[in-house]
């Protein structure tokens, strides 16, 4: 028994012999570069070019026209007649209220009574100097006579002058009793009804004209935002970046398009030491009266750039509020370098103010999965095709 155990063992030393040869020279064959290094990953790189670009922000505003007018009374007295409605259209010398006060309307006739009476007084002391004169001419009485009669004829003339003062203020407060409209414009709210008692110390007005032949848009930008205006937009003072400023828009608030194109016309000098913004106001006309005093809307500045270094957004990520990009070497090696951008941006691009330049060598789509200094396989992509979305 003996020998044909070890004959046994024997042959199976010599088939695992060959089982292990065999193996080997398969494994040599399907992996003939174990032990070697991966190619380096390919990702997409693009050559930074100057472009052409707009920019163009919202910048949420408030619209007021340019006129509104309390309508207050001059005289007080009860509202007798309401001519117009809230919302109505008026023009200038419209009658918009009139208002009930007897007394006015009284000093009136008494004034008028007053005249008649002075002149009156008038033509008997024209008669007294008519008849005195001849008699002092025939040396039958004294000058004295004659000069006593005159003045008192000048003074029935002051009378009347005096009468005629107080009818011409007495149609004056008359006249005020009838509330006119100062301006073309729009009528505000009437918080006041038929039979209201209505006084020059009352708190609120009758009602407001507000004249918004054209309207301005209130806005402002923050310290940052304004630097960029400034730089980006030419002009030495500020006169002239207002004149090279180009047409604004205007968004309603139900998100469509003002017809109308707006002028940038004033930007304050001093900066809101609360809220650290400066306030422009944008000018539009009005000449369908779509806008109105106190609506509101979005004032978009367009800004043209020439030459602009753009970086879309895909090809940067931020970090503690500062961006980043991968920049390639001449060794394919990648580094992680910061850029300054401006906070206006053209579309889905990052203006780029320093930290690259025309020329420059940037990861196309790279910041979630490369790490700095990291060698890659560059694959070069088309300007147009990186610039396809940049808007004008």
């Amino acid at each position: 028994m003996m020998p044909y155990k070890m004959k046994k063992t024997s042959a199976g030393l010599a088939i695992l012999s060959s089982m292990i040869i065999a193996l080997s020279s398969c494994g040599g064959s399907a992996n003939p570069n174990a032990g070697g290094q991966q190619p380096p990953a390919t990702y997409e790189v693009f050559t930074v070019t100057a472009q052409p670009a707009t920019l163009h922000t919202s910048y949420p505003a408030v619209m007021q026209g340019e006129q509104t007018i309390d309508i207050r009374p001059k005289v007080d007295g009860y509202i007798e007649k309401i001519y117009v409605d809230e919302g109505s259209v008026v023009k200038k010398g419209q009658l918009l209220f009139k208002l009930s006060a007897p007394e006015y309307e009284q000093t009136v006739i008494n004034s008028i009574a007053a005249i008649n009476s002075a002149k009156a007084d008038i033509n008997s002391a024209e008669i007294a100097v008519n008849k005195t004169k001849p008699l002092v001419e025939k040396g039958i009485i004294s000058e004295y006579e004659l000069q006593t009669d005159q003045n008192t004829l000048d003074t029935k003339k002051a009378a009347l002058a005096q009468a005629q003062t107080a009818l011409a203020t007495a149609k004056v407060n008359l006249g005020y009793t009838y509330v006119t409209s100062p301006v073309n414009g729009v009528v505000g709210s009437i918080p006041y009804r038929l039979g209201s008692l209505i006084t020059s110390a009352t708190a609120n007005p009758l009602t407001t004209v507000a004249n918004i032949g054209k309207v301005y848009a209130y806005f402002s930008l923050n310290e940052k935002q304004l630097l960029d205006f400034s730089r980006s937009v030419k002009g030495s003072t500020l006169d002239e970046k207002l004149k090279n400023t180009p047409d604004v828009n205007l968004t309603l608030a139900d998100g469509s398009a003002y017809p109308e194109k707006g002028r940038l016309e004033t930007i304050s000098g001093v900066l809101n030491t609360t809220t650290g913004s400066a306030s422009f106001r944008a000018g539009f006309p009005n000449p369908l009266h779509l806008l109105r005093s106190g609506s509101s809307g979005n004032v978009d500045i367009p800004q043209s750039l020439t030459g602009a270094i753009l970086v879309p957004q895909r090809s940067a990520y931020e970090l503690q509020g500062k961006y980043f990009v991968y920049v390639l070497d001449q060794n394919n090696l990648v580094k992680n370098q910061e850029i300054d951008v401006m906070e206006l941006t053209a579309g889905q691009y990052y203006v780029v103010t320093s930290g690259v330049k025309a020329g420059d060598k940037i990861v196309y789509d790279g910041t979630i999965s490369l790490k700095d200094s990291t060698k890659i396989t560059p694959q070069p992509m088309d300007v147009n095709k990186v610039y396809q979305d940049l808007k004008n």
